[in-house]
């Protein structure tokens, strides 16, 4: 990777991502693009940013052909528990746009990287240590988008040869941006009602396990994916990553060390309940530290130790 172009830049990966990369690269080395343009005094406009709806197959091919990038890293999607509110518009920003990155990569022979997710999985998965290669037959909008993606990324591949790479994500916890309407976003968000209040009220009950990961880690196994040789990837797309699984007792455990009289309590959401009730309880990531050296940093209590200085310091 030299010269990297970025969709949905300003959600919740793609805004690490893109300062990540051009401390790495260079800042006039990576285009940062989204749908709507950041507010003034943004980072992310200290380098090159492009406004782009990635349903609009004849801008993003224009801002390539422009730009002439290396890579294209497509992170613009709709999450879990919006998806299902608007089960349609989610198939058409998820796979649209998709189906468009992987043609402008096509076009201009690019390196390709798009997330999947755990959400892949469903609820035949098995729950433990689920391995890299199994059943997925998901029950939400988002998963379904996730497997039809994982399998056209898989096609761009092995019928027009496009260099394409994913991991198959689980929740990301980060202080950086709020969470955006994922099922896994309580995680995010026990840590700033913690630091702001004290205490919080989770929408997913408890001894409900799911899979997460530290941003930083999430960032790091990208970058590492993205630079290792094509030829020590015996799978291409939907790496299995994890470093934890955790139930909100868990979390809340861990922030009263630093916290003790901190609260937790439920308030369960049925919709995200069933989603997570639907993913597995624990993942398998040995193929991908077997194929390209996947080793996240980040425990439980070491998270939480830099979630709650981040915060308390905004």
């Amino acid at each position: 990777m030299k010269r990297i172009m970025i969709t949905g830049a300003l959600g919740q990966i793609g805004t690490e991502l893109t300062m990540k990369l051009r401390e790495i690269y260079g800042t006039d080395n990576v285009l940062a693009t989204d749908l709507r343009r950041p507010e003034e005094g943004s980072a992310i406009l200290a380098g090159p940013f492009e406004e782009l709806d990635v349903t609009d197959a004849e801008r993003m091919d224009q801002i390539a052909a422009e730009f002439k990038p290396d890579t294209l890293m497509h992170m613009a999607a709709l999450l879990s528990a919006t998806a299902e509110k608007n089960p349609v518009f989610a198939w058409n920003l998820n796979m649209g746009g998709l189906l468009n990155a992987l043609e402008v990569a096509r076009k201009y022979q690019l390196q390709f990287f798009t997330p999947s997710s755990i959400g892949a999985f469903g609820p035949n998965t098995p729950k433990d240590n689920t391995p890299q290669t199994t059943i997925q037959r998901p029950t939400t909008m988002y998963g379904v988008n996730k497997v039809s993606g994982e399998l056209l990324c898989d096609y761009y591949f092995h019928r027009f040869g496009v260099d394409t790479r994913g991991v198959r994500f689980p929740g990301l916890i980060s202080h950086v941006k709020e969470p955006g309407g994922g099922t896994t976003d309580y995680a995010v968000e026990i840590y700033f009602k913690a630091v702001r209040e004290g205490k919080y009220t989770s929408y997913i009950g408890k001894d409900t396990f799911m899979d997460m990961m530290f941003m930083d880690d999430a960032i790091d196994a990208i970058i590492k994916l993205m630079e290792a040789p094509a030829e020590n990837l015996k799978d291409r797309n939907a790496f299995n990553v994890t470093a934890m699984s955790i139930d909100p007792e868990m979390v809340a455990a861990s922030i009263r060390k630093h916290m003790p009289d901190f609260e937790l309590d439920y308030d369960v959401d049925p919709v995200r309940q069933a989603i997570a009730e639907s993913w597995p309880n624990s993942i398998d990531a040995s193929e991908a530290k077997a194929q390209w050296g996947f080793s996240p940093k980040f425990d439980l209590d070491t998270m939480t130790e830099e979630m709650l200085e981040a915060i308390k310091k905004k």
